[in-house]
Protein backbone atom coordinates (compact mmCIF):
# COMPACT_ATOMS: atom_id res chain seq x y z
CA UNK A 1 0.00 0.00 0.00
CA UNK A 2 2.74 2.45 1.01
CA UNK A 3 4.78 1.55 -2.06
CA UNK A 4 1.75 2.16 -4.27
CA UNK A 5 1.16 5.58 -2.68
CA UNK A 6 4.84 6.42 -3.06
CA UNK A 7 4.78 5.53 -6.74
CA UNK A 8 1.75 7.75 -7.28
CA UNK A 9 3.18 10.66 -5.30
CA UNK A 10 6.58 10.62 -7.01
CA UNK A 11 5.33 10.32 -10.57
CA UNK A 12 7.65 12.18 -12.92
CA UNK A 13 4.79 13.98 -14.66
CA UNK A 14 3.87 15.63 -11.33
CA UNK A 15 7.26 17.09 -10.48
CA UNK A 16 9.02 17.56 -13.82
CA UNK A 17 8.30 19.42 -17.03
CA UNK A 18 7.46 17.27 -20.00
CA UNK A 19 10.40 15.24 -21.29
CA UNK A 20 12.37 15.25 -18.02
CA UNK A 21 12.46 12.81 -15.09
CA UNK A 22 14.38 11.42 -12.13
CA UNK A 23 17.03 9.90 -14.40
CA UNK A 24 18.14 13.42 -15.30
CA UNK A 25 19.14 14.05 -11.67
CA UNK A 26 21.62 11.17 -11.35
CA UNK A 27 25.23 12.09 -10.55
CA UNK A 28 27.51 11.91 -13.59
CA UNK A 29 30.44 13.71 -15.20
CA UNK A 30 31.35 15.33 -11.89
CA UNK A 31 27.90 16.89 -11.47
CA UNK A 32 26.31 16.27 -8.05
CA UNK A 33 22.58 16.67 -7.39
CA UNK A 34 20.61 16.95 -4.14
CA UNK A 35 19.39 13.67 -2.63
CA UNK A 36 17.06 12.80 0.23
CA UNK A 37 19.84 10.96 2.09
CA UNK A 38 21.73 14.24 2.41
CA UNK A 39 19.27 15.21 5.14
CA UNK A 40 20.73 12.67 7.60
CA UNK A 41 23.57 15.07 8.36
CA UNK A 42 21.00 17.29 10.11
CA UNK A 43 20.75 15.00 13.16
CA UNK A 44 24.37 15.19 14.42
CA UNK A 45 24.58 18.91 13.62
CA UNK A 46 21.35 19.55 15.56
CA UNK A 47 22.83 17.77 18.59
CA UNK A 48 25.98 19.85 18.21
CA UNK A 49 23.87 23.01 18.18
CA UNK A 50 22.24 21.96 21.46
CA UNK A 51 25.67 21.53 23.08
CA UNK A 52 26.99 24.82 21.70
CA UNK A 53 23.86 26.59 22.86
CA UNK A 54 24.25 25.38 26.44
CA UNK A 55 27.88 26.51 26.51
CA UNK A 56 27.04 29.87 24.92
CA UNK A 57 24.14 30.66 27.28
CA UNK A 58 26.12 29.73 30.39
CA UNK A 59 29.25 31.67 29.44
CA UNK A 60 29.02 34.37 26.76
CA UNK A 61 25.33 35.25 27.15
CA UNK A 62 25.55 35.33 30.95
CA UNK A 63 28.59 37.63 30.78
CA UNK A 64 26.88 39.98 28.31
CA UNK A 65 23.77 40.01 30.52
CA UNK A 66 25.90 41.13 33.46
CA UNK A 67 27.27 43.99 31.33
CA UNK A 68 23.70 45.07 30.64
CA UNK A 69 22.93 44.99 34.34
CA UNK A 70 20.68 41.93 34.15
CA UNK A 71 20.93 39.82 37.29
CA UNK A 72 19.68 36.40 38.21
CA UNK A 73 16.48 36.84 40.20
CA UNK A 74 15.31 34.28 42.72
CA UNK A 75 11.57 34.14 43.17
CA UNK A 76 9.99 33.13 46.45
CA UNK A 77 8.65 29.61 46.26
CA UNK A 78 5.11 28.79 47.18
CA UNK A 79 4.69 26.77 50.35
CA UNK A 80 4.36 23.06 49.69
CA UNK A 81 0.67 22.23 50.14
CA UNK A 82 -0.07 18.81 48.54
CA UNK A 83 -3.75 19.56 47.88
CA UNK A 84 -3.02 22.85 46.12
CA UNK A 85 -0.06 21.37 44.26
CA UNK A 86 -2.22 18.53 42.96
CA UNK A 87 -4.91 20.96 41.79
CA UNK A 88 -2.28 23.17 40.14
CA UNK A 89 -0.57 20.33 38.26
CA UNK A 90 -3.57 18.21 37.28
CA UNK A 91 -6.61 20.50 37.19
CA UNK A 92 -5.83 24.13 36.48
CA UNK A 93 -3.23 26.80 37.19
CA UNK A 94 -6.01 29.31 37.76
CA UNK A 95 -8.78 29.39 40.31
CA UNK A 96 -12.51 29.42 39.66
CA UNK A 97 -15.15 30.32 42.22
CA UNK A 98 -16.14 26.68 42.54
CA UNK A 99 -12.56 25.54 43.04
CA UNK A 100 -11.98 28.31 45.60
CA UNK A 101 -14.83 27.09 47.77
CA UNK A 102 -13.67 23.50 47.48
CA UNK A 103 -10.01 24.23 48.24
CA UNK A 104 -10.90 26.51 51.14
CA UNK A 105 -12.73 23.63 52.80
CA UNK A 106 -9.94 21.13 52.08
CA UNK A 107 -7.02 23.28 53.20
CA UNK A 108 -8.55 25.73 55.66
CA UNK A 109 -7.01 28.63 53.71
CA UNK A 110 -8.84 31.84 53.00
CA UNK A 111 -9.62 32.93 49.45
CA UNK A 112 -6.92 35.57 49.64
CA UNK A 113 -4.35 32.99 50.71
CA UNK A 114 -5.34 30.73 47.82
CA UNK A 115 -5.03 33.55 45.30
CA UNK A 116 -1.63 34.44 46.70
CA UNK A 117 -0.41 30.82 46.60
CA UNK A 118 -1.52 30.25 42.99
CA UNK A 119 -0.01 33.55 41.85
CA UNK A 120 3.29 32.71 43.50
CA UNK A 121 3.20 29.16 42.11
CA UNK A 122 2.67 30.46 38.55
CA UNK A 123 5.52 32.92 38.96
CA UNK A 124 7.68 30.09 40.23
CA UNK A 125 7.25 28.26 36.89
CA UNK A 126 7.93 31.31 34.75
CA UNK A 127 11.47 31.74 33.42
CA UNK A 128 13.40 34.59 34.94
CA UNK A 129 14.89 37.54 33.10
CA UNK A 130 18.34 35.98 32.78
CA UNK A 131 16.99 32.90 31.02
CA UNK A 132 14.97 35.02 28.61
CA UNK A 133 17.98 37.17 27.76
CA UNK A 134 20.26 34.18 27.19
CA UNK A 135 17.80 32.46 24.87
CA UNK A 136 17.17 35.66 22.90
CA UNK A 137 20.89 36.33 22.56
CA UNK A 138 21.49 32.79 21.25
CA UNK A 139 18.95 33.28 18.48
CA UNK A 140 20.28 36.75 17.75
CA UNK A 141 23.82 35.43 17.26
CA UNK A 142 22.68 32.58 15.01
CA UNK A 143 20.43 34.77 12.86
CA UNK A 144 23.20 37.34 12.51
CA UNK A 145 25.71 34.70 11.41
CA UNK A 146 23.16 33.09 9.07
CA UNK A 147 22.38 36.47 7.50
CA UNK A 148 26.05 37.25 6.89
CA UNK A 149 26.69 33.72 5.58
CA UNK A 150 23.77 34.01 3.17
CA UNK A 151 25.14 37.26 1.75
CA UNK A 152 28.62 35.75 1.36
CA UNK A 153 27.17 32.68 -0.39
CA UNK A 154 25.10 34.77 -2.82
CA UNK A 155 27.28 37.81 -3.48
CA UNK A 156 29.05 36.23 -6.48
CA UNK A 157 26.01 34.44 -7.91
CA UNK A 158 24.40 35.90 -11.06
CA UNK A 159 20.85 35.05 -9.90
CA UNK A 160 21.17 37.49 -7.00
CA UNK A 161 21.06 40.31 -9.52
CA UNK A 162 18.98 38.69 -12.26
CA UNK A 163 16.37 36.26 -10.93
CA UNK A 164 15.76 34.77 -14.37
CA UNK A 165 19.24 33.23 -14.15
CA UNK A 166 17.80 30.75 -11.64
CA UNK A 167 15.85 29.02 -14.38
CA UNK A 168 18.80 28.37 -16.69
CA UNK A 169 19.23 24.60 -16.86
CA UNK A 170 16.15 23.89 -14.68
CA UNK A 171 15.56 21.31 -13.29
CA UNK A 172 19.00 19.73 -13.84
CA UNK A 173 20.75 22.16 -11.51
CA UNK A 174 23.71 20.95 -9.48
CA UNK A 175 24.03 21.46 -5.74
CA UNK A 176 26.72 23.96 -4.78
CA UNK A 177 28.64 23.30 -1.52
CA UNK A 178 27.72 26.76 -0.17
CA UNK A 179 24.01 26.07 -0.79
CA UNK A 180 24.21 22.61 0.74
CA UNK A 181 25.85 23.70 3.99
CA UNK A 182 23.68 26.80 4.33
CA UNK A 183 20.47 24.78 4.14
CA UNK A 184 21.81 21.97 6.31
CA UNK A 185 22.89 24.40 9.06
CA UNK A 186 19.57 26.24 8.92
CA UNK A 187 17.60 23.00 9.08
CA UNK A 188 19.80 21.72 11.91
CA UNK A 189 19.25 24.91 13.90
CA UNK A 190 15.47 24.62 13.66
CA UNK A 191 15.68 20.91 14.44
CA UNK A 192 17.55 21.82 17.64
CA UNK A 193 14.83 24.35 18.49
CA UNK A 194 12.27 21.62 17.96
CA UNK A 195 14.05 19.56 20.62
CA UNK A 196 13.86 22.43 23.13
CA UNK A 197 10.50 23.91 22.15
CA UNK A 198 8.87 22.70 25.38
CA UNK A 199 11.32 24.64 27.58
CA UNK A 200 12.11 27.68 25.45
CA UNK A 201 10.72 31.06 26.42
CA UNK A 202 9.61 31.93 22.85
CA UNK A 203 11.01 35.44 22.64
CA UNK A 204 12.51 37.40 19.72
CA UNK A 205 16.07 38.67 19.51
CA UNK A 206 14.98 42.34 19.88
CA UNK A 207 13.70 41.40 23.37
CA UNK A 208 17.33 41.55 24.56
CA UNK A 209 17.16 45.35 24.70
CA UNK A 210 13.75 45.21 26.35
CA UNK A 211 15.15 43.01 29.12
CA UNK A 212 18.12 45.39 29.49
CA UNK A 213 15.74 48.33 29.94
CA UNK A 214 16.78 50.06 26.71
CA UNK A 215 13.28 51.19 25.75
CA UNK A 216 14.22 53.70 23.04
CA UNK A 217 16.69 51.27 21.46
CA UNK A 218 13.98 48.62 21.38
CA UNK A 219 11.62 51.08 19.68
CA UNK A 220 14.21 52.07 17.08
CA UNK A 221 14.91 48.42 16.30
CA UNK A 222 11.18 47.87 15.92
CA UNK A 223 10.96 50.76 13.43
CA UNK A 224 13.85 49.36 11.36
CA UNK A 225 12.40 45.86 11.54
CA UNK A 226 8.96 47.06 10.47
CA UNK A 227 10.38 49.02 7.52
CA UNK A 228 12.50 46.10 6.31
CA UNK A 229 9.63 43.66 6.78
CA UNK A 230 7.19 45.72 4.72
CA UNK A 231 9.74 46.42 1.96
CA UNK A 232 10.94 42.83 1.64
CA UNK A 233 7.66 40.96 2.29
CA UNK A 234 5.11 43.25 0.67
CA UNK A 235 7.16 44.67 -2.22
CA UNK A 236 10.21 42.56 -3.12
CA UNK A 237 8.68 39.16 -2.39
CA UNK A 238 5.43 39.47 -4.40
CA UNK A 239 6.71 41.68 -7.24
CA UNK A 240 10.09 40.04 -7.78
CA UNK A 241 10.25 36.58 -6.21
CA UNK A 242 6.69 35.47 -6.92
CA UNK A 243 6.72 37.15 -10.32
CA UNK A 244 9.79 35.11 -11.19
CA UNK A 245 8.14 31.85 -10.05
CA UNK A 246 4.69 32.52 -11.53
CA UNK A 247 5.31 34.30 -14.83
CA UNK A 248 8.78 33.46 -16.16
CA UNK A 249 8.70 29.61 -15.87
CA UNK A 250 5.72 29.26 -18.24
CA UNK A 251 7.82 30.85 -20.97
CA UNK A 252 10.20 27.87 -20.71
CA UNK A 253 7.93 24.90 -19.89
CA UNK A 254 4.19 24.17 -19.86
CA UNK A 255 2.76 24.36 -16.30
CA UNK A 256 2.78 21.10 -14.36
CA UNK A 257 1.66 19.98 -10.88
CA UNK A 258 4.88 21.04 -9.15
CA UNK A 259 4.51 24.53 -10.62
CA UNK A 260 1.05 24.98 -9.11
CA UNK A 261 1.96 23.21 -5.83
CA UNK A 262 4.99 25.29 -4.91
CA UNK A 263 3.50 28.57 -6.08
CA UNK A 264 0.43 27.87 -3.97
CA UNK A 265 2.69 27.52 -0.94
CA UNK A 266 4.32 30.85 -1.78
CA UNK A 267 0.87 32.41 -2.05
CA UNK A 268 -0.03 31.12 1.42
CA UNK A 269 3.23 32.58 2.72
CA UNK A 270 2.35 35.93 1.16
CA UNK A 271 -1.00 35.88 2.95
CA UNK A 272 0.86 35.36 6.22
CA UNK A 273 3.15 38.27 5.35
CA UNK A 274 0.11 40.52 4.95
CA UNK A 275 -1.32 39.33 8.28
CA UNK A 276 1.99 39.94 10.09
CA UNK A 277 2.37 43.35 8.44
CA UNK A 278 -1.05 44.37 9.76
CA UNK A 279 0.03 43.39 13.29
CA UNK A 280 3.26 45.36 12.94
CA UNK A 281 1.47 48.48 11.68
CA UNK A 282 -1.13 48.18 14.45
CA UNK A 283 1.59 47.96 17.10
CA UNK A 284 3.38 50.95 15.57
CA UNK A 285 0.23 53.07 15.59
CA UNK A 286 -0.52 52.04 19.15
CA UNK A 287 2.84 52.50 20.87
CA UNK A 288 5.22 54.69 18.89
CA UNK A 289 3.30 58.01 19.00
CA UNK A 290 3.33 57.85 22.81
CA UNK A 291 6.96 56.65 22.89
CA UNK A 292 6.00 53.64 24.95
CA UNK A 293 7.70 50.26 24.89
CA UNK A 294 6.76 48.16 21.89
CA UNK A 295 4.97 45.12 23.27
CA UNK A 296 4.69 42.04 21.05
CA UNK A 297 1.01 41.10 21.03
CA UNK A 298 1.99 37.43 20.73
CA UNK A 299 3.95 37.50 24.00
CA UNK A 300 2.48 36.42 27.26
CA UNK A 301 2.29 39.01 30.01
CA UNK A 302 4.29 38.60 33.16
CA UNK A 303 2.76 38.21 36.59
CA UNK A 304 4.51 39.80 39.54
CA UNK A 305 4.89 38.27 42.92
CA UNK A 306 3.43 41.22 44.78
CA UNK A 307 1.80 39.33 47.61
CA UNK A 308 4.24 40.77 50.13
CA UNK A 309 3.53 44.32 48.99
CA UNK A 310 -0.20 43.65 49.20
CA UNK A 311 0.23 42.35 52.72
CA UNK A 312 2.13 45.46 53.78
CA UNK A 313 -0.43 47.72 52.17
CA UNK A 314 -3.26 45.89 53.92
CA UNK A 315 -1.52 46.13 57.28
CA UNK A 316 -0.88 49.81 56.73
CA UNK A 317 -4.47 50.34 55.67
CA UNK A 318 -5.76 48.49 58.70
CA UNK A 319 -3.58 50.63 60.92
CA UNK A 320 -4.86 53.75 59.19
CA UNK A 321 -8.45 52.63 59.71
CA UNK A 322 -7.93 52.05 63.42
CA UNK A 323 -6.32 55.44 63.75
CA UNK A 324 -8.59 57.58 61.61
CA UNK A 325 -11.89 55.72 61.33
CA UNK A 326 -13.84 53.58 58.87
CA UNK A 327 -13.62 53.57 55.08
CA UNK A 328 -16.31 55.29 53.00
CA UNK A 329 -16.47 54.86 49.20
CA UNK A 330 -13.03 53.28 49.19
CA UNK A 331 -11.31 56.10 51.09
CA UNK A 332 -10.35 56.45 54.72
CA UNK A 333 -12.56 58.82 56.65
CA UNK A 334 -10.10 60.84 58.72
CA UNK A 335 -10.91 62.05 62.20
CA UNK A 336 -10.28 65.78 62.27
CA UNK A 337 -11.49 66.31 65.85
CA UNK A 338 -8.02 66.05 67.34
CA UNK A 339 -5.95 69.02 68.34
CA UNK A 340 -3.03 70.25 66.27
CA UNK A 341 -0.73 69.77 69.23
CA UNK A 342 -1.39 66.05 69.38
Amino acid sequence: MLEWLSDIFWQERLWFPEGLGWADLEDRDGRVYAKARDLWVVLPIALLFLVIRQIFERTVATYVASLFGIKETVRRKAAHIPTLESHYCHTSKYLTQMSVEKLCKQTGCSERQLQRWFRRRRNQDRPNLMKKFCEASWRFIFYLIAFISGIVALIDKPWLYDLEEMWKGFPTLTLLPSQYWYYMLELSFYASLLCSVATDVKRKSAKMFNYAGWRKTCNYIFIVFGAFFIITRLIIFPFRIMYCTWVYPVTLYPPFFGYYFFNSLLLVLQCLHIFWAVLIIRMALRFLPRNEIVEDERSDREETDDSDEEEEEEQARNGEIKKNGPIQNGYVKHNNNHHKTE
